[in-house]
């Protein structure tokens, strides 16, 4: 039996008329009747008896009959959520953010999950350089990074770009509004990254433009192991501005770096010339209609 003899089977059973099955189901009456033959010598059951004008169904009928609407109303259900989630409706967008996050990603989450209520998530958190590496091993289809990155292989969306701040603990003498990097040489230096990945590559860039030898006595990519180490006093910092909107502490004081050269983008990324996901794709489209 194949699912559109069931329908046939449902037909004739809630019309118990062959003729009135076949027109409701818009075949001619013979080819009907032979479907219906032919699922009684496969089952070797008799499915249903003449009774006057009408048709009865057998105890054996009435079997084939409740498994035949499960398996009818599972197909539909089959095909409306390949369906959703072929319009994005329904699926799983899987994400990638990183490690020192975007400050409006809790907003546009919620957003999407108004619009599509029945998409699932998938998301992690990595430092920028490994994100890269999870979308290209298709783990995430989208990711949000820090720039700098060697991005050939994406296409990348411009979300943000802002200034770094210089934090200390709150021991330290308090600066104005602003602070120069030449104040900062000052100050045994936190590096908020490790070598190799993008804001510890703006940092030391910067500093060297401006010819400058900072003090580094650590590296830590942890930024809530980085907050204590600054809050402890061990050292002061360089954080981009969603740091600071992100992660309150009120043993951590924060002073925005003045140069205009010196600040961090972040973009959305995906694989160029890939087979992107619905879901994936409305989530890129809520993005731009908020850029515009």
């Amino acid at each position: 039996m194949d699912i559109r003899q069931l329908c046939y089977f449902i037909a004739i059973v809630e019309e118990r008329k062959i003729s009135a099955a076949a027109v409701r189901l818009h075949i001619s009456q013979p080819p009907l009747s032979q479907h219906l033959k032919a699922m009684e010598e496969e089952l070797g059951s008799k499915l249903v008896e003449r009774s006057g004008k009408y048709l009865e169904v057998t105890e054996a009928g009435k079997a084939l009959y409740k498994y035949a609407l499960q398996v009818t109303q599972l197909m539909e259900e089959a095909k409306m959520e390949v369906k959703e989630v072929g319009n994005g409706v329904n699926g799983r967008l899987t994400l990638g953010i990183n490690t020192f996050s975007y400050v409006g990603l809790s907003t546009i989450l919620q957003d999407f999950q108004q619009l599509y209520p029945k998409v699932t998530y998938k998301i992690q958190q990595n430092e920028s350089s490994h994100l890269c590496k999870l979308v290209r091993d298709r783990s995430v289809e989208l990711a949000i990074i820090r720039l700098p990155l060697e991005l050939d292989d994406f296409t990348v969306f411009h979300l943000n770009t802002e200034p770094f701040y210089l934090i200390t603990s709150t021991k330290q003498k308090t600066f104005k509004h602003e602070v120069t990097l030449e104040e900062v040489v000052n100050f045994p230096l936190i590096l908020p990254s490790t070598e190799g990945l993008g804001v510890h590559y703006l940092i030391l860039e910067a500093f060297s433009r401006n010819q400058l030898h900072p003090q580094i006595v650590s590296e830590c990519s942890d930024i809530s192991l980085l907050l204590d180490q600054v809050a402890a006093d061990f050292g002061v910092s360089i954080v981009p501005e969603t740091v600071i909107k992100l992660n309150k502490n009120n043993h951590i004081q924060a002073t925005k770096i003045v140069d205009d050269n010196f600040n961090t983008s972040t973009g959305l990324i995906w694989l160029k010339n890939h087979y992107l996901s619905s879901a994936a794709e409305n989530f890129i489209h809520l993005l731009t209609e908020r850029k515009k």
